[in-house]
């Protein structure tokens, strides 16, 4: 996959198809089957977690893949070393999303050194998922093909705001010459068409459409009296 195959992804919805451990629907047939209703919906790629998931998605799913493999207690565990990041490929993500922060790495690589090698050993592209404006000019001097806010709010820099950061998107959308892909806490179709406006090459959606254990929590609240 090649920098300008990421024009498919433009100005779209990527649906990430994801379940926490120990949930019913943490199987890879049932996130595939999600994958493949976020298609009839007019999902422009798929997001999807651990290897069995993304091997499966990347059989029966056409569009775009953004892989990761969460693994690990450490601070970092979003495909937290080379190893991961190459093994998510080989499954057939056709994006890796890694860790994009600054912080210290569990194989003791550099970022850099991460995104080198897999450009060097791969033909997929990084997804640098970051935390702070700062860790996405880092990522994109590291080598990343693209950014996304996927971890604003997680690291200790930035407040966890109610809703997408914004002010992160718009800041990282003006800085950056490479896409800038909001992803975290998008809840409603108002805050996806925030995204964009932002200066979002394309927009990650989860939770709201995938997560039905959490979207029930928002609607038995709601009508808790």
């Amino acid at each position: 996959m090649t920098l300008q195959n990421l024009a498919a992804l433009k100005g779209g919805l990527v649906v990430s198809c994801q379940a926490y451990p120990d949930e019913p629907m943490r199987h890879p047939e049932t996130m595939t089957q999600i994958a493949e209703a976020a298609v009839r919906g007019g999902a422009v790629g798929i997001r999807a977690q651990g290897i069995d998931d993304i091997r499966l998605i990347h059989e029966r799913v056409s569009l775009p893949q953004i892989g990761l493999w969460k693994d690990g207690d450490d601070p970092v565990f979003i495909t937290p070393t080379l190893e991961h990041a190459l093994a998510v490929v080989r499954a057939g993500a056709e994006i890796v999303a890694i860790d994009g922060t600054r912080r210290p790495r569990p194989d003791g690589l550099t970022l850099a050194e991460t995104i080198a090698r897999i450009h060097a050993e791969t033909t997929a592209l990084v997804m640098a998922d970051v935390g702070s404006v700062a860790d996405g000019i880092a990522a994109y001097e590291a080598g990343a093909d693209c950014v996304g806010t996927t971890l604003c709010g997680y690291t200790g820099e930035r407040p966890k705001t109610d809703g997408p950061d914004l002010e992160v998107l718009r800041e990282l959308a003006a800085a950056l010459p490479i896409p800038v892909i909001a992803e975290g806490r998008v809840h409603t179709p108002a805050q996806a068409s925030a995204c964009i406006d932002a200066g979002a090459f394309a927009v990650v959606v989860g939770t709201a459409i995938t997560h039905p254990t959490t979207i029930t929590t928002w609607f038995a609240a709601s009508v808790a009296r």
